[in-house]
């Protein structure tokens, strides 16, 4: 039986398994809660089976992951979730997510989906008034297909992002590489995996970047901090998270640290 008035809250999981439980602690860490009692309603469905949305985008080849990801938000309506969210940025590239969003539609399906996306523009507009220079690290099928950059420089900001061989040799490896990236070692996350994120942010740092962007879910996982150095560390999971809620419970929502 369903509390807090029934609004269950969806997590599309698996792309990466941790990055699902991250948004999950997430909810559970922005909600006003002092006993078990008073958290919402949240359903993770981890599923393996969505295909790998970079290799998709970059390379154009096997089935479109939004038909999986279709398929994981229909059972988690299906099991009374009327808000979801997608935990993967790369996931909300327009070649998946307008095909996801089609979908739903033409399925009549009622599900709320946010957009990881959307949430991070609108904290950037409120959060920092003045803000001119956004600095994203990402999947490298983000980055070429624009996942950030379009949307930011719509919004009127300067996108910056490591350069070719930066997010070759750094920020994929980090993420994918099999030794030591987060998708193979999410807990804990290596010092190699670290070091690498780590030498991207000094980079875009460096290049004046006022803000980062973790644009990755994984990312958040190795950068837990709000801040390591230089620019504030903005990370879209924990905006999901607060969104969801704010969807569903607003009243339970706790004040966002800006510490």
């Amino acid at each position: 039986m369903m509390e807090q008035g029934g609004k269950r809250i969806g997590v599309v999981g698996g792309m990466g398994p941790y990055a699902g439980l991250d948004l999950v602690k997430k909810i559970f860490d922005q909600t006003d809660a002092a006993r078990d009692q008073d958290h919402l309603d949240v359903m993770l469905l981890s599923t393996p089976h969505v295909p790998d949305r970079t290799r998709f985008l970059l390379e154009n080849s096997g089935e479109n992951p939004a038909f999986a990801i279709v398929r994981v938000l229909q059972a988690l309506e299906s099991s009374g979730a009327v808000v979801a969210g997608i935990p993967c940025n790369t996931a909300h590239s327009p070649r998946i997510l307008d095909v996801v969003r089609h979908e739903l539609l033409e399925a009549k399906n009622k599900i709320q989906l946010l957009s990881i996306i959307d949430e991070t523009l609108r904290h950037l507009r409120e959060g920092f008034p003045n803000l001119r220079k956004v600095g994203v690290l990402s999947t490298t099928g983000a980055l070429k297909t624009k996942v950030y950059s379009d949307p930011l420089r719509r919004s009127g900001f300067e996108v910056m992002e490591p350069g070719e061989d930066l997010q070759r040799e750094c920020v994929q490896k980090a993420i994918y590489d099999t030794s030591y990236g987060i998708k193979a070692q999410s807990n804990p996350v290596t010092s190699q995996a670290r070091s690498d994120i780590l030498r991207a942010l000094r980079y875009l740092s460096d290049q004046g970047a006022e803000v980062v962007v973790l644009g990755c879910t994984e990312l958040p996982i190795a950068i837990p901090e709000a801040a390591m150095f230089g620019p504030p560390l903005v990370d879209p999971t924990l905006l999901l998270a607060r969104a969801l809620i704010r969807e569903t419970h607003p009243e339970k929502l706790k004040p966002l640290d800006k510490t």
